[in-house]
């Protein structure tokens, strides 16, 4: 597996013969020249996960990827957008997706909560070789190859990215969502969450516009 991190919640993933964009938003660069994608994956509606000025000249560079989507984007978006429910299974070659959650994290009582799939990547044997989980705490029923992990948002503490990293307890962790702290301060979050993972899980740092092998 190769993942590519264009910042923020913008990773390239690269497995079972499949290359995925997931979250192309408006806090990620350097994904506007990738071609050659089978699918782009978009796990909610924010624009911080898809960029309204910048998606349609993606989609227009990767005629044959599929689309995929939480339920309410796939409804804003058109008919063009696959959407990715909480149990459905979508086959693209020897990959296999599965999706998972459903729901954004609260971000405050008083404000809607939209819809947020969590993508899963792999085979009907090892389905969850890859998560994304978008803006989202969800925890997969089965064991995780890599897991993005959130490092900061509105939506949550560290403490709380710290338990969901426990709880999921991946072979290897990656940090996403930290377009929104300053650079001087990442290593904050970086820090608690490598020293507090559980004592089987790697953490690796992917930084913005480099890749890793897996």
């Amino acid at each position: 597996m190769r993942i590519a991190h264009f910042g923020h919640s913008c990773v390239l993933v690269e497995v079972n013969g499949a290359k995925i964009l997931f979250d192309p938003g408006n806090f990620s660069h350097g994904f506007e020249g990738i071609t050659g994608l089978d699918a782009i994956a978009v796990t909610h509606q924010h624009p911080d996960h898809i960029d309204p000025n910048r998606i349609e000249a993606l989609i227009d560079a990767n005629p044959g990827a599929r689309l995929l989507s939480d339920p309410q984007t796939a409804q804003l978006r058109g008919e063009s957008w696959e959407a990715v429910h909480a149990g459905n299974i979508v086959t693209i070659g020897d990959l296999q997706i599965t999706g998972g959650g459903g729901r954004h994290a609260v971000i405050h009582p008083e404000l809607p909560v939209i819809d947020n799939t969590v993508f899963q990547l792999g085979t009907p044997d090892d389905p969850a070789q890859f998560v994304h989980p978008g803006d989202s705490l969800w925890v997969p029923p089965v064991r995780v190859g890599v897991l993005a992990v959130p490092a900061a948002a509105p939506w949550m503490k560290l403490s709380e990215a710290v338990d969901y990293l426990r709880a999921v307890s991946p072979r290897t962790a990656i940090p996403i969502h930290y377009g929104i702290i300053e650079p001087q301060a990442q290593g904050i979050y970086f820090g608690r969450l490598s020293e507090m993972r559980p004592a089987d899980t790697e953490f690796a740092l992917i930084e913005p516009e480099d890749q890793a092998q897996f």
